[in-house]
């Protein structure tokens, strides 16, 4: 199988390939400049692999919640190559991408925290259970940081994402030890992929048409609240 996977919805632009089981990743934090990035990630990534577009099987994307342009972003250009390729588009939760993170090196907790900051003081969030070499994905909500209410199974947690960096005290009311927190963590295109090859084999890809962004976040564009 031949993905191009995307991820815009947060500082960090990134871009993967999945050949054939393998997952080549590009990536980097520019703020702002996704939209100058992401095509030029896209196209080092298949002429270094000698892939030509036209044997990609699908583009899967990070389709939020997140930044609001970010996400229109890399919806409207994986919809854009899976339109003139004729392909299916595979949407990944940006929050259950950057749960599956914490698995990076072994580490095994019974839950995941991804918590970005989403603005105007509040969080996007989801509690994901670890379910094996994967983590499945809870409800995903926005709230301000005080307000998180997360029923937390037995056994080790673990946190990630920029939230934990702009609200401090999260971790700690979480009940997360400064070990179980990566708060540099941004959602990567590589977990896109690999998550997009799961959900590829649950019948889950649809049409370019029928991929929709998820906001979470109603009103995104209302004024934002003093810190």
């Amino acid at each position: 199988m031949r993905l191009i996977a995307l991820e815009t919805a947060s500082e960090q632009c990134s871009a993967a390939l999945y050949l054939d089981g393998e997952i080549h990743c590009v990536r980097e934090r520019a703020a702002r400049r996704h939209g100058e990035l992401i095509l030029g990630q896209i196209e080092q990534l298949l002429r270094e692999a000698d892939v030509p577009r036209s044997s990609l099987d699908g583009v899967a994307v990070g389709r939020g919640p997140g930044a609001f342009t970010g996400v229109r972003l890399g919806l409207g250009v994986a919809q854009g190559i899976a339109f003139a390729l004729d392909r299916p588009v595979v949407p990944v939760s940006t929050l259950q991408a950057l749960a599956q993170q914490a698995l990076r090196d072994d580490r095994r907790p019974a839950a995941v925290l991804a918590a970005l900051d989403a603005r105007m003081g509040e969080v996007y969030w989801s509690l994901c259970p670890v379910q094996g070499e994967r983590v499945g994905l809870g409800p995903e909500q926005v709230a301000a940081p005080e307000s998180l209410v997360v029923a937390w199974p037995v056994g080790e947690r673990y946190g990630l994402g920029s939230a934990f960096a702009t609200f401090p005290d999260l971790a700690a009311a979480q009940g997360l030890a400064s070990e179980a927190v990566d708060a540099d963590a941004l959602p990567d295109a590589q977990e896109v992929a690999l998550l997009a090859v799961d959900a590829w084999e649950r019948g889950e890809a649809v049409a370019p048409e029928d991929a929709q962004p998820v906001y979470v976040r109603d009103d995104v564009a209302r004024p934002a609240s003093p810190r």
